[in-house]
């Protein structure tokens, strides 16, 4: 497996990043990947371990040493057939995973040196579709089954694919104008361009897969309407409830929701018309609150637009520069500070901030008012931290409570405490209605959206196979 002692030999050498005072002048992509030779090398130093972590750190159980090898000996086909066996997507997670499979590496025990694996994976995907190795694979015979699957983003497209390459008939329901789910409107274009999103739904839908876009199920279709045309309905609407601030000022305008700001910049990147209350950060004090990839996504953008100053707050306290084995030893995640590729091209980050309020004049925010706390649960005020700063554009990225209700109360779906539907094994209450993703799980990585979406359509085929509900008749038939 690999070079024997490869990984003594190689030192481990991260995907290359156009320069930061360059990239801030365009949307398109900031990473790179190395030349083949050093993609060899790096494949190289993946150990011949007698039990290999990094399969418990991917939720998909990706074969990761198995294509590591064959990158290595330059059997690149042979790669990306390894790599779809248990991945339909893996250009999404090559470019927007943070890797746990690398936490989990053996390497990783003499931390940061692991083995560059998601690098490896976006080369491998990236080699396949310039090689034409990548086609379509539409199934030979149709079961007569139909399913509808509500929502495209990765959970809902790997759904599809799947259930479609076992014969059954699938149309995905889609309230967006396009397809790709927060791939394709809430990540920027310089983290993933969308005609990488584009050529996948031209492959679904070149194998069978049936594209209804504009269409929002529980308002244009009702869900009684849905449950009568389909044999089976999977929910991959995603978490898309946002979690909000509720301090004094929070109705002035200039406050908005991360993906407000972000699905409206994607849009207009894409050449879309012109919304008609734009949110701009140009030549604005923005202050993102939230720490998270939303939030660092929010900076890029406003670095993008040119933005006076650009401030990110988090509510925890900074973490420890190292991984604090009493507390995420390997191969778990560790929990250690990490600077985002956002702030590498600017802006200031402050931790164990509380927002205490919001002020401004004329009906809009013009400056934000905060304390330190003590940096962890219940985030205790530190007396005489209080301070305000310009904010002129503020962008609540905070994370996401849960799915949007209405559809789920229509398909009569029970919800768990969090409002996520209530599908332990991806079938919910509600007979031939399943549920995957954000929308079963709550808000979660890209890699876990497609690992839930192959899983529901594993039970949905199991359910169908097993009789399901009554064939749906054709219309006009007697």
């Amino acid at each position: 497996m690999g070079k024997v002692g490869g990984f003594l030999k190689h030192a481990r050498e991260e995907a290359p990043e156009r320069d930061a005072g360059e990239r801030i002048r365009d949307h398109r992509e900031f990473t790179r990947t190395l030349p083949v030779v050093g993609l060899s090398a790096q494949g190289a130093r993946c150990m011949e371990c007698g039990v290999p972590f990094c399969h418990h750190g991917c939720p998909l159980g990706n074969l990761i040493p198995e294509w590591n090898d064959l990158v290595y000996r330059d059997r690149w086909e042979e790669a990306i057939a390894q790599l779809h066996r248990t991945n339909n997507f893996p250009e999404f997670t090559g470019k927007l995973c943070p890797a746990p499979c690398e936490a989990a590496c053996v390497l990783e025990i003499d931390e940061g040196n692991a083995v560059t694996i998601k690098q490896i994976e976006a080369a491998i995907v990236s080699r396949a579709w310039e090689e034409g190795w990548i086609a379509a694979q539409p199934p030979e015979t149709r079961t007569g089954r139909s399913v509808a699957v509500v929502g495209s983003g990765p959970a809902g497209l790997a759904c599809a694919q799947q259930l479609n390459r076992r014969g059954h008939s699938v149309t995905v329901y889609e309230r967006d104008e396009a397809g790709g789910g927060l791939i394709r409107f809430g990540v920027p274009d310089f983290k993933i361009e969308k005609w990488v999103v584009e050529r996948r739904l031209e492959q679904l839908a070149a194998e069978g897969v049936e594209f209804h876009f504009g269409v929002d199920v529980g308002v244009d279709v009702e869900a009684d309407g849905l449950r009568s045309c389909h044999d089976a309905v999977v929910v991959a609407t995603g978490a898309r409830v946002p979690r909000d601030l509720p301090v004094p000022g929070r109705e002035l305008g200039g406050i908005h929701f991360a993906l407000e700001y972000l699905c409206q910049r994607n849009r207009f990147v894409a050449g879309g018309r012109a919304p008609e209350r734009p949110i701009s950060a140009e030549g604005r004090h923005v202050v993102v609150i939230g720490g998270g990839d939303t939030g660092a996504d929010c900076i890029g953008q406003a670095h993008r637009e040119g933005a006076a100053s650009v401030t990110q707050i988090e509510l925890l306290g900074e973490p420890p520069p190292r991984r604090p084995d009493d507390v995420t030893p390997w191969p778990r995640w560790p929990m250690k500070l990490r600077t985002s590729y956002a702030l590498k091209e600017g802006g200031e980050r402050d931790f164990a901030i509380s927002t205490t309020g919001l002020s401004g004049s004329g009906g809009r925010v013009e400056r934000i008012h905060w304390l330190t706390n003590s940096g962890a649960p219940p985030f205790d005020p530190i007396p005489g931290t209080e301070e305000q700063r310009p904010a002129e554009l503020v962008l609540l990225a905070m994370g996401f409570v849960g799915p949007e209700p209405a559809l789920l109360d229509q398909l009569e779906v029970e919800r768990d405490e969090r409002g996520n539907a209530r599908a332990g094994a991806f079938a919910t209450s509600a007979e031939g209605v399943f549920a995957a993703g954000d929308a079963r799980r709550g808000q979660s990585l890209v890699v876990w959206a497609i690992d839930e979406g192959r899983r529901c359509a594993d039970a949905v085929d199991d359910w169908l196979l097993a009789g399901g509900r009554p064939l749906v008749k054709a219309a006009g038939s007697g």
